[in-house]
């Protein structure tokens, strides 16, 4: 396993960790890194380590009140086959927050992980 020091980390504020972590290795390949729940755990795919900070951690106490929303910032996952992917969440019962768009570098989607945080789907145009 890589190291966190040679990972790039990305905070997520959630509000259950154990929904978070099943989420993540379930649906998107994540596996789990550390699990002090239930204030956090980490999760990491390829070099993206994923902070899931619950209520109780100090990431999310340091986070002001009025900053309770998620925001339009999200997280990249690149996939070979976009439209399979899709296809294998649905049937997994969830949701997607966009259409598929399509644009000269590829095709994308958003859908969100159970505290509301946006994460990107995104197949690269063939080359």
């Amino acid at each position: 396993m890589t190291t966190p020091d040679e990972l790039a980390s990305v905070r997520y504020i959630v509000d259950d960790v154990a929904a978070a972590v099943d989420f993540y290795t379930t649906h998107l390949g994540f596996t789990l890194h550390t699990n002090p729940a239930p204030a956090f755990a980490d999760v990491v795919r390829g070099p993206l380590r994923l902070l899931l900070s619950g209520p109780a951690s100090s990431g999310a106490r340091a986070t002001p009140d009025d900053a309770d929303a998620p925001g339009r910032n999200r997280i990249h996952l690149v996939v070979d086959d976009l439209d399979n992917e899709i296809g294998q969440l649905r049937t997994a019962g969830l949701s997607f927050r966009s259409d598929v768009i399509a644009g000269p570098g590829g095709r994308q989607i958003l859908l969100t992980d159970p505290a509301g945080n946006l994460i990107e789907l995104f197949e690269p145009a063939p080359r």
